[in-house]
């Protein structure tokens, strides 16, 4: 969080793709509208339509928000939203994890869906690093050396954790709903698809 802006996670290569695919969709669409005459050109084009949910879904709406009060982690489907108080620890494993303190007063883990890497992509950023530390002061390659995104995202994280952390919360708990734009992104073109391969083959 910088000046008082929220500090915002999310994944440029996800959105750079759903963005590709919308507008490509878009062009097919415009394309299909002018020519399509059939109900082949319907199942294509509902097809292009729930590829559009899906770009969405897993490319626009997957970040990770940090705010005055509270961390929120949107995923594909659903929504959680952590105040700092009800926070117990943010790690990194292949994903972005936080662990807090559910309604219940149990503990409940939340994964994002953004920043999520593999070990062979992990290795690969960190021995880039390091090469990119070789050279430069002690000080500032250690602190370069093994700062991946994910680790560096955690990082900050945490700061911002420890710093609202004693905020007066009474009973403070984390959330976990359903995206109803998100699962209405998927549903409606879904049917749409499905009906429209069904009349296609009753034809």
């Amino acid at each position: 969080m910088t000046d008082g802006k929220p500090l915002v996670f999310r994944s440029t290569v996800g959105r750079v793709a759903a963005w590709a695919w919308l507008t490509f969709s878009v062009l097919m669409l415009a394309d299909t509208v002018l020519r399509g005459d059939d109900l082949a050109a319907a199942v294509a084009a509902a097809v292009l339509l729930f590829g559009c949910g899906l770009a969405y879904v897993l490319g626009l709406r997957p970040r990770i928000t940090a705010g005055e009060d509270a961390v929120e982690i949107r995923n594909p489907l659903r929504d959680i939203r952590v105040p700092w108080p009800a926070v117990r620890k943010i790690e990194a494993t292949h994903a972005l994890q936080i662990r807090f303190t559910d309604p219940e007063g149990g503990e409940r883990l939340a994964r994002a869906w953004t920043l999520q890497t593999s070990p062979r992509a992990r290795t690969r950023e960190e021995r880039r690093l390091r090469q990119q530390a070789a050279g430069l002061p002690p000080k500032v390659a250690a602190r370069l050396t093994g700062r991946t995104a994910l680790g560096y995202a955690v990082e900050q994280l945490n700061d911002l954790a420890k710093k609202h952390r004693r905020k007066s919360a009474e009973n403070a708990a984390g959330t976990v709903a359903w995206s109803r734009p998100a699962l209405a992104a998927l549903i409606f073109p879904g049917a749409v698809l499905l009906a429209s391969i069904a009349l296609a083959l009753l034809g």
